[in-house]
């Protein structure tokens, strides 16, 4: 069985993710030589945090219930606060905000319309999934690009509200049990595009033995917190 690089056996020195709750450089790994240039990691950041947002809104107006309107309304608010915050940090470094994303808006549509959900219940769980997912990838690059960097995290660790979807997630499970396999097989169909988003944001398109060696535990940890999200909702990864 072939093996992605993501999924063998680690070993050698590895680039860990940085934790949510450290921001010192001092235990940063240097990943410089993969990571993309300042630009392209804030104008990609950028989008990203605005394509949660639009998702989120879609769903709002197809939500018939206020109280789901209300609870995607919070998640929908902290994604555009994040993407705020970046556009002004962009604007800060004497950038225009829409030319820095205007090169990833074409792949980010797509990779929003590939993951999205037949059902409004499976576009939650793409939001809680992929956002998650790519929060945490973006916060391991941010280490490279030193104060900057650092306030991109801040940004990223900030409240992303996203706990209401597991709720809303975990009401339609207990509704219909059915639900559960149909959500657990949903989730694991997302991995992979998610995968190849954050894939497609380093440097290199190719990747040689050495820099597979030096990104293989990020993606490792992208895993495991992908488990604990869908474990943390009953679900299977």
């Amino acid at each position: 069985m072939v093996k992605w690089f993501w999924q063998r056996r680690e070993t050698g020195r590895k680039l860990q993710l940085r934790s949510r709750d450290e921001l010192s450089g001092a235990n940063r790994v240097d990943f410089e030589e993969l990571a993309p240039d300042i630009d392209t990691f804030l104008g990609q950041a950028a989008y990203l945090q605005l394509g949660f947002f639009e998702t989120l809104s879609e769903l709002i107006q197809t939500t018939p219930e206020l109280a789901e309107k209300e609870a995607l309304s919070r998640a929908a608010g902290a994604a555009f606060t994040k993407h705020e915050a970046l556009v002004a940090l962009i604007r800060e470094r004497g950038a225009e905000p829409t030319r820095l994303m205007l090169p990833f808006r074409e792949p980010l549509d797509a990779f929003r319309r590939a993951t999205h959900g037949v059902r409004p219940e499976e576009t939650m769980l793409s939001v809680h999934i992929t956002a998650g997912m790519l929060d945490d990838f973006y916060l391991a690059l941010s280490a490279s690009y030193g104060d900057t960097g650092d306030r991109v995290a801040r940004i990223l660790q900030a409240d992303a509200a996203r706990q209401a979807l597991v709720e809303l997630i975990g009401e339609t499970i207990a509704s219909d049990p059915e639900w559960k396999s149909l959500l657990a097989m949903w989730g694991r169909r997302l991995v992979g595009d998610t995968l190849l988003i954050a894939r497609a944001a380093l440097r290199r398109a190719t990747l040689g033995a050495a820099d597979q060696e030096k990104v293989e535990p990020v993606f490792t940890e992208l895993m495991a917190a992908h488990s604990r999200r869908m474990d943390a909702m009953g679900l299977a990864a």
